[in-house]
């Protein structure tokens, strides 16, 4: 069920109230809250995107695989997104890139109960309608800069929740090895030399060779040597800040 709200402080807050039970997703025009990976803050102009957080109760799933329920959720969107014409790819851990331009971001929070998951949270932002926004925004992108096309987006939440339900019913089914393989061939600079950085500032080039399924990114360094990096021990660098 959806649940709109004209405000709140964070729909990721909000979804830990146990009214809400699997599949529920809140959906809030403004967060005067909002957060995104990294301790970001999500800025979106009112009315023009979608803002929303889901609940999912993967209590079959073990801790040590949590990673997958990241994946589903951010190939919902880019299946979603690819049923209106637009083709994405998911930058790691959870961004999703339309050519070299954010147009979404993910936040995932867990609840536990001894080695298992009991309550999982996908707060996300999507740039839908929007076409300025604020210049301190790194490289943002919406449908509508895209496309041309201004989207229904209770229409496209809808599609976007079908979808994730398909995936977790796989997940749930034993899918978890193909959803991998999709996330792996879905993401943004796969095989590809870029620039990264570690927590103390160094830069570095490497060529992204896949991600482990515990959510570790697989990086081959220039002398061949692939090192594997949690998040937060490395981040892509964007050409503006190289």
């Amino acid at each position: 069920m959806i649940y709109h709200k004209q405000t709140t402080t964070s729909t990721n807050d909000d979804a830990r109230d146990k009214q809400y039970g699997h599949l529920d997703a809140i959906w809030a025009e403004h967060q005067s809250s909002g957060r995104g990976q990294r301790g970001h803050v999500w800025l979106s102009d009112e009315g023009q995107n979608l803002t929303f957080s889901v609940v999912l109760t993967p209590e079959f799933l073990p801790i040590s695989e949590q990673f997958l329920l990241s994946e589903i959720v951010a190939l919902a969107i880019v299946d979603a997104l690819d049923e209106y014409g637009i083709a994405a790819q998911i930058k790691w851990t959870n961004d999703i890139y339309v050519g070299g331009n954010k147009i979404a971001g993910i936040l995932i929070e867990h609840s536990l109960s001894g080695d298992c998951l009991t309550r999982t949270i996908a707060g996300i932002g999507l740039n839908v309608n929007q076409v300025e926004f604020s210049s301190d925004l790194p490289n943002p992108i919406s449908m509508t800069s895209v496309t041309g096309r201004s989207y229904d987006r209770r229409e496209l939440l809808e599609t976007i929740l079908r979808k994730l339900e398909a995936l977790y019913n796989q997940l749930q089914n034993g899918g978890a090895s193909a959803i991998q393989k999709r996330y792996i061939a879905t993401m943004y600079l796969l095989d590809m030399k870029s620039v990264y950085a570690l927590p103390n500032g160094e830069q570095f080039e490497a060529t992204i060779r896949g991600v482990l399924p515990t959510g570790h990114l697989r990086l081959e360094h220039g002398d061949g040597v692939v090192r594997d990096y949690a998040f937060k021990e490395v981040e892509f660098v964007l050409p503006h800040k190289r």
